[in-house]
């Protein structure tokens, strides 16, 4: 039997996550808490798989919880649940061995899937990431297809904030066969957006965060 606890300080708020978890045979809910302080405790009590843990609570946010959690050497695995879009908070949270990062106006689609993905120990982020450790935005496994070096060197300046033209002049390239690069970049990591790049250059250490 697979142990989950919820954090979140809205009681329905966990009651939703608890009915949405509950469906799936061999999950159990262990506990629950409504403040950070709670959090720790009860995830130091039962030392859970999975902790879905809201990050805007009170006494500590999601990301000390998790802290916290790591500084007693817990196995156990987190999602953190917003309502927020930053790709700074995500960041973040990745730095503090978060695996899974979850909007809450994605939670009726995403949940279950971000859950189970946490259970078999793979990251899971949704939208413009797909994540390097092996989770996808929907929690199946990445195409597989690695960057070329040349894309690689894209990714890197990017991320490092140079326009097309500027990743041209120092490539020598022309724009054109940068702007491909970028596109097939993109298509091989799921990613829609800039942001998403920069997400994938920072988790896979091709720039600093």
């Amino acid at each position: 039997m697979k142990q989950i606890m919820i954090a979140d300080d809205h009681d329905a708020v966990r009651a939703g996550i608890r009915a949405v978890l509950e469906r799936r045979p061999g999950w159990e809910i262990v506990g629950e808490a409504r403040d950070g302080k709670e959090a720790v405790a009860c995830a130091i009590e039962k030392q859970p798989d999975v902790a879905i843990v809201d990050y805007s609570m009170p006494f500590m946010t999601g990301l000390e919880v998790a802290r916290r959690m790591k500084e007693y050497k817990l196995t156990t695995e987190v999602l953190i649940f917003t309502m927020h879009d930053s790709i700074a908070l995500e960041l973040q949270a990745s730095q503090v061995g978060v695996r899974a990062f979850l909007r809450k106006s994605d939670a009726n689609k995403m949940l279950l899937a971000a859950v189970e993905s946490l259970m078999h120990h793979r990251s899971f982020y949704v939208g413009d990431t797909c994540d390097t450790m092996g989770g996808s935005a929907d929690g199946s496994t990445c195409t597989g297809r690695s960057l070329s070096p040349r894309e690689k060197t894209i990714v890197k300046l990017v991320a490092e904030g140079y326009s097309n033209k500027r990743v041209s002049e120092t490539l020598n390239l022309s724009i054109k066969t940068t702007e491909t690069h970028r596109a097939a970049a993109m298509r091989k990591l799921n990613v829609k957006s800039t942001a998403g790049l920069v997400r994938y250059a920072v988790r896979s250490n091709l720039v600093e965060a």
